[in-house]
């Protein structure tokens, strides 16, 4: 029983973890580099969320981007330059893939790359792709293995409690705030509200109050032929 250890390896408890890891991550790695760029062009810093949820610094598309590196490319050892190069791949693709759902299914888009170089339908880009396998590397040869112990060292009764209220809190994150957004491409498309639920995602998260959480979401213009 001394042996024992909560979220031993490659299980649910971990992968949330790993996910949860990624989110956070995600959210202030994309800050971050808002704010330098933004110096950069502008000379003055200015500090934007980047986020994928209305409340908290989480970043979905990082989260499953770290689930998918370490689902798929921590399965057996690989060299370095595999993992850089399978990690830029999957990283650039999973980009790719949520650029084209939210754009087909929202009507939105949170980045477009078309002015810049290597670019990939202004979805993703070969320099990015590249940033994804950096990232895919710096996550299995560090990150993941430091994450892991700290994970396992939980007490099994705590690491489960914890995890769990952590799961439903997240999850209720996510059903409201995809819940909004897909109420407000309904909301733009001149579709009103009825039901109850229409009528409380209007109320209480209009276009203002998302507008404040997406601060880089752009509607798509439909251009009428």
């Amino acid at each position: 029983m001394s042996d024992q250890k909560f979220a031993n390896g490659r299980c649910f408890y971990k992968f949330f973890w790993i996910f949860l890891f990624g989110c956070v991550f995600g959210a202030y790695y994309e800050e971050l580099l808002n704010l330098f760029m933004h110096y950069h062009f502008h000379h003055e810093w200015v500090w934007q969320l980047r986020r994928g949820v209305i409340w908290g610094p989480i970043s979905p598309i990082y989260g499953f981007g770290a689930i998918i590196m370490i689902g798929i490319l921590g399965r057996k050892p690989k060299k370095d330059w595999q993992i850089l190069f399978e990690g830029a791949i999957l990283g650039g693709s999973f980009e790719y893939l949520i650029s084209f759902l939210q754009e087909t299914f929202l009507g939105t888009v949170s980045w477009d790359y078309s002015n810049e170089i290597l670019n990939i339908n202004g979805r993703t880009t070969i320099p990015f792709a590249i940033i994804w396998g950096l990232l895919a590397l710096v996550l299995l040869k560090f990150f993941y293995p430091t994450i892991s112990n700290i994970v396992e060292s939980f007490p099994i009764k705590f690491g489960k409690i914890l995890t769990n209220i952590l799961i439903v809190l997240i999850s209720f994150d996510f059903i409201i705030s995809w819940g909004a957004l897909i109420r407000q491409t309904f909301r733009q498309n001149g579709y009103p509200a009825i039901t109850f639920v229409g009528k409380f995602f209007d109320d209480y998260f209009n276009d203002d109050v998302l507008k404040k959480s997406y601060t880089n979401m752009k509607v798509i213009e439909v251009k009428n032929e």
